[in-house]
């Protein structure tokens, strides 16, 4: 739908018109393999089904028999054993319906289990990309509603389209073995009741598919100022009213969405109940007419029962229409749920991974070009070489592509050329889980999960013991700070860990990392924007590690880029120079010119400020 218009009531846009789902076979046989785990229970479903509709119709049969043997005949023995039998044949209708509604609900709570875990599985193999580049509220929007709505399209809609397909089927046959002339009289109405579906379903697809757009806009404004950081954000800004503007304009038009829904399906509905009204008064005037005149053996029994059964017919015939419109939706909501599914992963293993006996965390770049959008490449050519034990420095200017360089290793995207070696190996055949286990990286921007201290630190290793985890905590200078908790490890970190300082977070993700005991550790400005205090905790911290085992460090302070054994400066993509400190100081180049622009002068005042070059801002850094 163009933004900022919609068409009118029972029309389709053409964009609608090329994006309304189209029903192949390909996608019904698609739909009905989630079906095939559980076919004992389905046909279960059926003969249940089956059961029903005959039973469900043998009261309207026994109707006629207690008017014209029990009351017109005046027989209390009749009437009494008709009626008897009536109430069991319904009593039994009944508590089959309850074993059919039991296991129409097992079966849809299995396959939605099964469709979410498909999905969440698919959602974690999906490439860093992905989840840059779609909006949160959409996702969960599918992880959730998308797929729960998938339980009422079995439980209501399939299960209605089976149910009311055989009661019309055995509605019909009894009608004309009762009477043909009668029942070809009220089936004859039927087409009238097609009249106003298509319109219906033209204007329910419009209203329906603006309705799930509208609440993936919702979805995303909620995601983003309820959320912590989000929330923080608005109130910095002081933007209460302008969101609570936003929000409520969105609502407004979800709310005039349903209730356009809502009363589109009301037109439907009354208009269908007129023509059903129409049939039952055909066949009195036509049976009155035959009885009185033609046929004195038709009894009003009879024409009872073809009413009974008429209306036992038209139920479903009601019932299949409404469902043609809500069929439309069903279609929508798996074709959705379909687009994830197809989205490739990209970023998977090998069909025979490498996985080495030995890890000693080499990296070796060669002739690496990267790109996130082809129009506009972030990095260009990029050759070097991480020997065992050694650690680089990569500094640059914002933009120039450093985490952009250090994200490749762990394959959280691919090269567009060259290739990204790990321990002589091409990053892409490595097995990926063998790969990810032995990096390790800190990153500038921490994140903790809702819990304790504890169960953050385990997520790198969930068997890790009490000395492990005291032993990681010391080495990350931040042991000295849990023990001074009340509930030590146990302590709660909070949503995001905001109960804690940068410093802290910072220092329980190296924590987390080192019971990791990855071969190479990457640190991405793991001390910027950090007070001088928590900066060097962390970097008392920092030093041994790099000493002991093969290390990448991003970093915009001099502090950390003098304990590394060599400067890799990185500007527009490209690697411009290398070397140390004091060679690429007197080179007189960029990195002169970032270290004149961004370090105090002033001696002893080196470590205290941040070497950030200001040219440009980019995501990737």
């Amino acid at each position: 739908m163009p933004p900022g218009g919609r068409l009118g009531p029972g029309f389709l846009s053409e964009e609608e018109k090329q994006n309304k789902p189209k029903v192949t076979k390909e996608l019904i046989q698609r739909i009905f393999s989630y079906l095939k785990p559980y076919w004992k229970q389905l046909m279960l479903v059926l003969a249940a089904i089956l059961c029903s509709a005959i039973l469900t119709l043998l009261p309207s049969v026994l109707t006629g028999k207690i008017i014209d043997e029990g009351l017109i005949a005046r027989s209390m023995n009749a009437l009494v054993k008709y009626i008897v039998l009536s109430f069991a044949v319904t009593l039994g209708a009944n508590l089959i319906g309850i074993l059919e509604s039991y296991m129409n609900t097992w079966i849809a709570q299995h396959i939605t289990y099964d469709m979410r875990n498909s999905m969440f599985r698919h959602l974690q193999r999906m490439p860093q990309k992905f989840f840059t580049t779609n909006n949160q509220g959409d996702i969960i929007t599918r992880m959730t509603s998308d797929i729960s709505g998938v339980q009422q399209i079995i439980t209501n809609t399939l299960t209605s389209i089976i149910s009311n397909s055989v009661t019309l089927v055995v509605a019909l046959v009894v009608m004309f073995k009762q009477n043909w002339i009668l029942a070809l009289i009220g089936v004859i109405i039927v087409p009238l009741f097609a009249i106003p579906t298509r319109s219906a379903g033209k204007n329910r697809w419009s209203i329906t598919k603006d309705s799930q757009e509208c609440s993936d806009e919702i979805n995303g404004i909620l995601n983003e100022t309820l959320s912590v950081s989000g929330q923080l954000l608005v109130k910095l800004f002081g933007k209460e009213d302008a969101e609570f503007e936003r929000y409520e304009k969105v609502n407004k038009k979800m709310i005039d969405l349903n209730i356009k829904e809502s009363m589109a399906g009301r037109w439907f509905r009354m208009a269908l109940s007129t023509f059903t009204n129409i049939g039952p008064m055909l066949i009195y005037l036509v049976g009155g007419i035959i009885m009185m005149k033609y046929d004195d053996t038709l009894t009003v029994g009879e024409i009872t029962v073809l009413v009974a059964l008429l209306g036992r017919m038209y139920g479903p015939v009601n019932q299949l229409l409404n469902i043609q419109v809500d069929w439309i939706r069903s279609m929508a909501m798996f074709t959705r749920i379909f687009e994830y599914y197809d989205m490739p992963v990209e970023i998977e293993n090998p069909p025979h991974p490498v996985t080495p006996s030995k890890v000693s965390g080499e990296v070796e770049f060669r002739h690496v070009s990267f790109s996130y959008e082809p129009e506009r490449p972030i990095l260009r050519d990029i050759n070097f070489r991480l020997d065992n034990g050694k650690c680089f420095a990569i500094v640059g200017p914002s933009g120039s592509g450093k985490s952009t360089l250090i994200n490749l290793i762990p394959r959280l995207y691919d090269v567009d050329g060259g290739e990204v070696r790990f321990d002589g190996v091409d990053v892409r055949r490595l097995d990926l889980d063998f790969l990810r286990k032995n990096i390790g990286i800190v990153s500038q921007e921490t994140y903790l999960f809702n819990g304790t201290i504890r169960d953050n630190l385990l997520y790198a290793k969930p068997d890790a013991t009490e000395e492990e985890l005291i032993d990681a905590c010391k080495q990350a200078n931040i042991y000295e700070f849990i023990s001074k908790q009340e509930d030590g490890l146990d302590t709660k970190v909070g949503n995001r860990g905001l109960k804690l300082s940068g410093g802290e977070k910072q220092r329980i993700s190296i924590a987390r990392i080192l019971l990791k005991d990855p071969a190479l550790m990457i640190f991405d400005e793991a001390t910027s924007a950090l007070d001088s205090i928590s900066e060097q905790k962390i970097q008392e911290a920092i030093e041994p590690l790099i000493q002991s085992r093969t290390s990448i460090l991003i970093a915009h302070r001099l502090s950390t880029i003098l304990a590394a054994d060599e400067i890799l400066v990185i500007k527009d993509g490209e690697i411009a120079e290398r070397g140390t400190h004091d060679k690429l100081v007197g080179l007189g180049g960029v990195y002169t010119q970032l270290y004149e622009t961004q370090f105090s002068k002033a001696a002893g005042k080196e470590k205290e400020v941040s070497f950030d070059y200001t040219e440009g801002e980019d995501a990737d850094d």
